[in-house]
């Protein structure tokens, strides 16, 4: 069991999770500093006003990463640090942007590897309230597109570009849950606004369109001229399991739910359409490509970027599905017919590990892509009542360090064992950071962050565990 030689390992974190200087050096506010201002969005009330102030303390993150390790560090842009109000015909902030070409630059100097992800959820609020932001067909890729070039002209050393991180959450807790900003749900008694049965749909479809527009751009501008790195997106989803594996329902219902999580994206890009199983229960509220956009997604993926964290037991339904279920009608369980359990409690309500679940989600996706060349983005987990404890409990967090262990082991094995092509791996997360509705309670870090007295970086086990891991792993050339 083993890695290939230059397989690249490190952490990933997003800009409104540890950045915090909201308004700092001309940074225009994001749907999801709106969001946080709205009574009960947020857990505990709280906000990526300050976060982890990685804005501020670039050079301790890069000590931190650099002391772990890593060999490679995946982060987002701030949109709107770096065209305030976010328009194509908006003023570029140079002061933002500059902030990246150091970052990038002393990153590279330390010998660590940018992945960078250009929108992680943090719309510039200015979009959202022009003409609606991820719901406008026809401004929203332009205006995606126009960023896209701003950072791709002036970030030429990074050669490994993620368009959108997880399209999913956007969509669905954005416009159907209203549990993301920005809020938007059918139930009126979280939000004034919002089509839970519709508006999803029509946001996935804008972000595969921006998503294709960028890549064309990076493709025809950039990579052919000069810079030569790759341009994929990243899309979460779970593992499946059938409720009850003599069930033939239930076992088609496991292929389901992957295609509305996963393959609602993954199908356009690669075959150039959505899933049947989409199309028949979704009808007309699920958008047609045109042919220009058609030719715009299809084969838009240098490389599949993976987030994965957890499986589930899958029940399917019986009669007609409701209008605003998004799942594909079907439960998600934690345990089974059997009464079989999945994998332990985490703080997380959603997250229960099951290692081997990610060996064969590696393996679905790669044989109905054609094996594509991927990268795993995030992984890890929460720990149940971590926020409680005292710190030197917290350092000591032998549940994440299995967690690893096990994660990795089994993508080890997915890929020396059934021939699935990952080249790099990113673990969620470098540091406790502000884990968007749960707030600061639900803690991701390997690196214990006091938020409260002085920003200090505390690294648990679980940080220091993965280089060892990974030197055990990797082939020596």
């Amino acid at each position: 069991m083993s890695l290939p030689s230059d397989f690249k390992w490190g952490f990933a974190t997003a800009s409104y999770q540890i950045e915090g200087s909201a308004e700092a050096d001309g940074r225009g506010p994001s749907i999801w500093d709106a969001f946080c201002k709205i009574p009960g969005k947020i857990a505990d009330g709280s906000s990526g006003a300050v976060a982890c102030d990685s804005y501020n303390r670039t050079q301790e993150d890069i000590d931190l990463l650099k002391s772990l390790g890593a060999t490679a560090y995946r982060f987002s842009l701030s949109w709107s640090r770096i065209i305030p109000v976010g328009g194509r015909n908006d003023p570029i902030n140079q002061k933002g942007l500059d902030h990246y070409v150091k970052f990038v630059d002393d990153l590279l100097a330390a010998g660590i590897t940018p992945f960078v992800t250009l929108f992680h959820w943090d719309l510039p609020e200015g979009l959202d309230k022009r003409y609606g932001g991820l719901l406008n067909r026809t401004e929203f890729p332009l205006d995606f597109e126009h960023y896209a070039r701003v950072v791709f002209a002036a970030l030429p050393k990074v050669k490994h570009w993620i368009t959108f991180n997880e399209p999913w959450c956007s969509s669905i807790l954005g416009y159907s849950t209203g549990y993301f900003a920005p809020g938007h749900t059918s139930d009126r008694s979280k939000s004034a606004v919002g089509d839970s049965a519709r508006e999803p749909w029509i946001v996935g479809h804008n972000l595969l369109v921006a998503h294709g527009r960028a890549v064309k751009a990076y493709r025809d501008d950039f990579k052919a001229a000069s810079q030569g790195g790759e341009i994929g997106i990243t899309l979460n989803g779970d593992a499946t399991l059938p409720w009850d594996p003599e069930d033939p329902a239930d076992v088609e219902a496991c292929d389901r739910k992957i295609e509305f999580a996963i393959s609602w994206f993954a199908d356009p890009i690669y075959f150039g359409h959505y899933p049947a199983s989409m199309r028949k229960q979704l009808g007309d509220r699920l958008p047609t490509f045109t042919p220009e956009e058609e030719a715009l997604v299809k084969g838009s993926n240098d490389f599949y970027g993976m987030n994965h964290y957890t499986a589930n037991y899958i029940k399917h339904k019986a009669g007609a599905p409701p209008e605003d279920d998004f799942l594909g009608h079907l439960e998600t369980l934690f345990y089974n017919k059997a009464g079989d359990c999945i994998g332990p409690e985490t703080q997380s309500f959603w997250l229960r590990p099951h290692a081997q679940g990610f060996r064969d989600l590696l393996n679905w996706l790669s044989k109905r892509y054609g094996n594509p060349k991927m990268y795993v983005t995030e992984n890890g987990t929460s720990l149940k009542g971590e926020n409680d404890m005292p710190l030197d409990k917290i350092v000591d967090d032998d549940f994440r360090v299995k967690y690893f262990d096990d994660y990795v082991h089994a993508m080890a094995k997915a890929v020396s064992e059934d021939g699935v092509d990952v080249r790099g791996y990113l673990a969620w997360s470098l540091m406790d950071n502000f884990e968007w509705a749960e707030g600061y309670e639900t803690r991701f870090g390997v690196t214990y962050v006091d938020y409260e007295h002085d920003q200090k970086r505390h690294p648990k086990k679980s940080a220091k565990s993965l280089k060892p891991l990974f030197d055990s792993l990797i082939k020596k050339d």
